[in-house]
Parts: C-alpha cells; sequence; structure tokens
C-alpha cells in the first residue's frame, strides 16, 4: 500500500473540460447579467441584456481559444531553436 494515492491519467483532461466549460458557461451569464442591470437602469429593454449575452458569449470563446486554443503553438515555442553558422567557403 502506498502512502500516496495515484490520480487517473484522465483527470488531467477532466479538469480542462471543466474548466471551459466554466469560463463558457460563466461568461455570457455575467454579461447577461450586467446587461439586465444596466436595461433596467437606463430603461432600453431587451437590448443590452441581449448585447451583453453576445459579447459575453464571444468574450468566453475567445478567453478559451488565448488560454486552451492552438496546442502547435506552445509545442513551437517549447523547442529551442538552433543558431545557424554562415557558410564558411565565401569570403
Amino acid at each position: 500500500m502506498s502512502p500516496r494515492m495515484q490520480r487517473p491519467t484522465h483527470a488531467k483532461s477532466d479538469q480542462l473540460a471543466s474548466n471551459v466549460t466554466a469560463i463558457l458557461i460563466a461568461g455570457p451569464l455575467l454579461y447577461t447579467a450586467l446587461g439586465f442591470f444596466a436595461d433596467r437602469w437606463l430603461d432600453t429593454k431587451p437590448w443590452l441584456t441581449l448585447l451583453g449575452l453576445l459579447i459575453g458569449a464571444a468574450l468566453s470563446m475567445y478567453l478559451v481559444w488565448i488560454r486552451y486554443g492552438n496546442p502547435g503553438d506552445k509545442a513551437a515555442e517549447s523547442e529551442p531553436s538552433v543558431p545557424t553558422s554562415p557558410d564558411q567557403g565565401e569570403a
């Protein structure tokens, strides 16, 4: 018996999925609520609520893309670049 419990190998992907889901739900909810209260304050019903929903959805998708987007970019950054030496045969 080991003193530490081993986490399953899929735990990291589950955490990533729950983080992305939370971002995609929280963004539109927050901005819709802000739009709703701005609608009540300015008496412009339903326009700012709808605008808040659209802005929240767009910003949350943008945040997911920036944070978790293209894994190819991170792989290219992690590889060290090898400097090239000039040809010695040229004068």
